[in-house]
């Protein structure tokens, strides 16, 4: 049976091979996992349709396919004891001929031949490279599963030839400059769906937006005050630990409500409010920056709002968000103190308006109402919007609105 590449996303029409998780071979259950691929959002594995065994892997790690790709085939059934045999068969090293039989000319001409020659396959997006890059299958070296060729041994094998060239000097020169850069450990590595989705949609809100960034900052005195009080307690009943960004996702609610503009879009030479609070979480991942959703966070409580955080960080660092649960959005919190940040100018998660950004908490000395001189547990915080929708004396007021709730807990509690 036929395993093809479903239908990923409404704005995903093709995606790479990530790794193989199953070898041609091996028995299969139904649903069980073949292949992970990755996407421009999320990365997502196939599974089989049906019980049997794996008999041909249609695409090497790190080749595009597009929708609709039989990435597999399947036969249907439990392994038979042919099928294993055939398995067992293919496994087996040839019976190694005495050295002494052979002339040692043979030999080396034969370990450069074996060399040479690709063991694997090669999918139709290699084949393509190979055709246009003049490099034929005895120059390739396959270091893919099952010594399956893909892109990257292409590019050696091109870098080869090249180094092994005299027709010019400048490639001479090349060569040169190659080995010089190979010296000093420099490593070329493809960039990921993910990591060229996310380049794309930052220049495309530079490109787009007139974004404009105002800064403001917080005494987390009370708040962490109050948080060190009710912890254990909050942990107890709950199961979660207690942080400090469900504050900051009612507090943003509570200001989304009162400056509807910071929870607007621009589409086309039309304004659209929104009358649902859907607020993006941005979450660092080894892939790159994710941006699951917290939907209606007008409705949840402190220990939903934590819940869901420890549930997004937990699964976007196993890769297993769904596509469904970062699409949408209408504002979205970053929170670059986890890291050290003590100041940034967050970029706008298109279409949305506006992202607030977070920071490290640093004791400073600072002026209390008596005009006395005491320690503060300061944060800055940042909210870079979208001047073309959003005017000044808005983003000022927000991000004012936000520190006041903030610094005073019972406000923010009693919404007022």
């Amino acid at each position: 049976m036929e395993v093809k590449i479903p239908e990923l996303g409404e704005s995903i029409t093709e995606a790479t091979v990530g790794r193989w998780l199953k070898s041609v071979g091996d028995a299969v259950s139904v649903d069980e996992a073949l292949v992970e691929l990755e996407t421009d959002k999320v990365n997502v594995e196939v599974p089989s349709p049906v019980a049997g065994v794996l008999e041909a892997c249609c695409a090497a790690e790190g080749e595009d396919v597009a929708i609709g790709f039989v990435i597999a085939r399947v036969k249907e059934g439990a392994a038979t004891g042919e099928d294993v045999a055939v398995k067992e068969k293919e496994a087996t090293p040839p019976e190694s001929v005495p050295q002494e039989a052979v002339p040692q000319e043979a030999v080396s001409q034969e370990a450069v031949s074996q060399e040479a020659a690709p063991s694997g396959k090669v999918g139709p997006g290699t084949e393509k490279l190979m055709k246009e890059s003049g490099v034929s299958m005895g120059e390739v070296r396959g270091s893919g599963p099952r010594g399956n060729v893909v892109n990257r041994d292409v590019h050696q094998a091109l870098g080869e030839k090249k180094a092994t060239s005299s027709d010019s000097v400048s490639v001479l020169r090349e060569v040169v400059r190659d080995r010089k850069v190979d010296s000093r450990g420099e490593e070329v590595v493809k960039m990921s769906r993910l990591r060229k989705k996310i380049a794309s949609r930052l220049k495309e809100a530079q490109n787009t937006a007139a974004m404009l960034t105002t800064f403001n900052e917080v005494d987390m005195t009370r708040l962490m005050a109050m948080r060190k009080r009710y912890k254990d307690g909050f942990e107890k009943k709950y199961g979660i630990r207690l942080g400090f960004m469900s504050f900051f996702v009612q507090a943003a609610v509570s200001a989304l409500r009162e400056f509807a503009a910071v929870n607007a879009e621009i589409n086309g030479d039309e304004i659209i409010y929104k009358k649902y609070y859907d607020i993006g979480i941005a979450v660092g991942t080894p892939m790159g920056l994710v941006v699951p959703i917290l939907r209606d966070a007008d409705t949840m409580g402190i220990a939903d709002v934590e819940r869901g955080i420890a549930d997004f960080g937990r699964r976007a660092r196993e890769g297993k968000l769904k596509l469904e649960e970062m699409s949408g959005g209408t504002f979205t919190i970053t929170n670059g103190g986890v890291f050290g940040s003590l100041l940034s100018t967050p970029i706008l998660n298109l279409p949305q308006s506006g992202i607030l950004g977070l920071h490290k908490i640093q004791a400073r000395p600072i002026v209390n109402d008596d005009g006395e001189v005491v320690v503060g547990q300061m944060m800055y915080v940042a909210l870079s919007y979208d001047h073309r929708i959003i005017d000044g004396r808005e983003a000022v007021s927000f991000l004012v609105r936000i520190k006041e709730m903030v610094e005073d807990p019972a406000r923010l509690m009693m919404d007022i």
